[in-house]
């Protein structure tokens, strides 16, 4: 009897605080109608981050294809945010993704964001990045044109591994 008031004690109290189905706080169309999915990292500072749509990164691997252009701004609920993040593993194993513009406000790229995108071809990182972190393009073997400009002072490990076509 203990055992069973207990568990529906349990089962009220998961059902009261909710579940967030979503890793994204909104969602965005950029200037070409695509949908993108932000995270906002700061209120007071109105800035946010590119992330993906589901709960989890490999949930919806395939999510973002074509060429994607990420807007400097974006605004929601009548605030508009600054675009200055892309969070890690954002795009990984997006196969359909072929290019990607990346606006001057972008100052991070996270860990593993394009890892997997293996028909990625073309992607120019703006003067506002500072280091290409680990995995980044790893697996992104259609890729054969990338800038890289001297504001970066840092490339860490497997950054472009099996990149195959960089030239």
């Amino acid at each position: 009897m203990k055992n069973n008031i207990l568990q529906k004690l349990m089962l009220i109290a998961v059902l009261l605080t909710g579940s967030h189905a979503f890793a994204h706080d909104f969602e965005a169309k950029n200037s070409d109608g695509v949908t993108i999915y932000y995270n906002i990292l700061s209120e007071d500072d109105k800035t946010v981050e590119v992330t993906y749509q589901g709960s989890s990164y490999n949930e919806n691997s395939n999510e973002y294809t074509g060429n994607i252009v990420i807007p400097g701004t974006v605004t929601s609920d009548d605030i508009t945010y600054n675009v200055i993040s892309i969070e890690d593993r954002t795009f990984v194993d997006c196969t359909g993704l072929t290019s990607i513009q990346i606006p001057n406000t972008v100052q991070n790229i996270g860990l593993f964001a394009f890892s997997g995108c293996v028909n990625l071809s073309t992607i120019n990182i703006p003067n506002s990045i500072q280091n290409i972190n680990k995995g980044t393009f790893q697996y992104c073997s259609n890729l054969s044109t990338l800038v890289i400009p001297n504001s970066v002072t840092n490339i860490s490990e497997y950054a472009f591994l099996q990149c195959t076509n960089l030239n």
